[in-house]
């Protein structure tokens, strides 16, 4: 439950359950680096160099992050889901803030960037973390019951749920490991499709250096499966086929109110680990 706070005086709920779940600041090495599905990313080149730092700046361990998820058959209530995605949104933020090149932007381009893709992240960490996102139509009829809308309205807002539902389930069917989706997040991250950048060749050179780190590693560790980097590729374009406001409305309306996620993703970006959720105490 929410409620119950367990990080001590000063935390809200919902931060609290962010703050149990982060790991102690580490720094990168040179060498090896051990990925969470056992195998060894050898740093000899500077593109897997820079897939290591991606993956350090995880602010949460794979086994942790999703360790209520990992269970096919376990049963998770709806604060539980809603928590969760609180979580994930954060994690999406923190991560951010602490990959390479990111922190070196102008405070207003790492914002615009993160407004923009919030929830094409959202949907990588839900993939990566195995989501149980059975329990997202019973999210909707708590949230339609709060608040309800026209027969018209309900039949959009399930459909978008469906696609919702199919981007993460075709995710999870290539069966992206832990450096892949840090890549893939990287792309997804670097865009220049957002407005008002000022440094927009900048932007695209740090989108093709993660596409051409994950072109590498793809290749060095899958040799047998030679169109596996296209696979991966091709995902991206489809994941803004999911609705932003369908995934707030979805999971952030129980805990934030109508308080915009851009505004949230904002305060994150700026204020870190010390930042304080606009709690709303769960019916």
């Amino acid at each position: 439950m929410l409620q119950e706070n367990k990080a001590g005086p000063g935390l809200q709920p919902a931060q609290a359950s962010v703050q149990r779940g982060r790991m102690p600041p580490t720094q990168p090495t040179h060498g090896q680096f051990a990925l969470t599905n056992g195998d060894p990313l050898n740093c000899h080149s500077y593109l897997s160099g820079y897939i290591s730092l991606l993956l350090r700046a995880e602010p949460y361990p794979t086994s942790r992050f999703g360790s209520q998820c990992m269970q096919p058959n376990n049963i998770m209530g709806i604060e539980n889901i809603c928590e969760l995605a609180a979580r994930m949104l954060f994690s999406a933020v923190e991560w951010a803030r602490n990959i390479p090149f990111f922190p070196d932007l102008q405070i207003t381009d790492q914002v615009a960037l993160l407004r923009l893709t919030w929830s094409e992240l959202f949907v990588l960490n839900a993939a990566q973390c195995s989501m149980p996102l059975h329990v997202a139509p019973l999210l909707a009829a708590a949230g339609l019951h709060a608040s309800p809308m026209s027969a018209d309205r309900v039949v959009a807002f399930m459909d978008h749920i469906r696609i919702f539902q199919e981007q993460v389930e075709k995710l999870k069917a290539l069966h992206v490991d832990s450096a892949e989706y840090s890549c893939l997040k990287a792309i997804v991250l670097f865009t220049s499709d957002a407005c008002g950048l000022s440094d927009v060749a900048h932007v695209e050179s740090l989108q093709e250096k993660s596409q051409c780190a994950l072109e590498e590693y793809v290749r060095s560790q899958y040799p047998n499966q030679p169109t596996r980097f296209g696979k991966l590729l091709l995902r991206l374009p489809s994941l803004r086929t999911v609705s932003s406001s369908v995934i707030e409305q979805l999971f952030f309306v129980r805990l934030v109110g109508k308080t915009p996620i851009e505004t949230l993703i904002r305060d994150m970006l700026l204020s870190g680990s010390s930042f304080n959720w606009p709690y709303m105490a769960i019916q």
